[in-house]
């Protein structure tokens, strides 16, 4: 029996070793694809924003005499986000910049409209017109709300991979963490809103 004793203990610690690693994998699995899951649902919630903004456009475009210059800037900013594609399963810190600063230019060209609208009474009172707005502003909530989730997706996973001695296989097995969704460079800063009446 002695003899086997040594066969049983390296048995069992490879046992444990598999396990161990199985679990690892297996969890490290199932939080990054929770996570580029959760991606794709930011994506969707920018595309939504990027079909309502071709229907206020075209509405705008219909109902008033309007300045060239802001819808040409909403058309370009909206061209610009909808060329920006991320790989979900490898989001870098660069990537997500990079798409934040397009999606950002969007939605500065997106509020130069609505209050350039401001000044078009029967455009404001044109119900499609006001349909689009209130989507608008729900996609723009909804956005808000799934980079959050992505964020709180992220967390986990990280984590997971972090930990010791977790860290250690993640390593071996190429698990890298994920980057969380930041905000844009300033916008800590309160807005400033001035109304021109002249």
């Amino acid at each position: 029996m002695k003899k086997f004793l040594p066969i049983i203990i390296i048995a069992i610690v490879i046992i444990g070793f598999y396990s161990w690693g199985k679990n690892f994998n297996n969890t490290a699995v199932n939080l990054k694809e929770t996570a580029t899951k959760t991606w794709a649902n930011v994506e969707s919630s920018y595309q939504r924003r990027n079909d309502l903004i071709g229907n206020l456009v075209k509405t705008v475009q219909g109902a008033a005499d309007f300045e060239k210059g802001t819808l040409t800037a909403v058309i370009e900013a909206r061209a610009k986000a909808t060329s920006i594609n991320i790989d979900p399963t490898n989001i870098t810190p660069e990537q997500l910049a990079k798409f934040n600063e397009v999606q950002g230019g969007l939605s500065g060209a997106l509020k130069s409209l609505l209050v350039t609208v401001e000044r078009y009474p029967e455009l404001k009172a044109n119900q499609n017109f006001l349909e689009l707005q209130s989507q608008l502003e729900g996609t723009e909530n909804r956005i808000n709300v799934s980079r959050d989730r992505f964020n709180e997706a992220v967390e986990p996973y990280n984590k997971h991979i972090k930990i010791f001695p977790n860290s250690l296989l993640a390593g071996l097995l190429n698990f890298d963490d994920m980057s969380y969704f930041n905000s844009e460079a300033g916008s800590e800063k309160a807005p400033d809103v001035e109304f021109d009446f002249k």
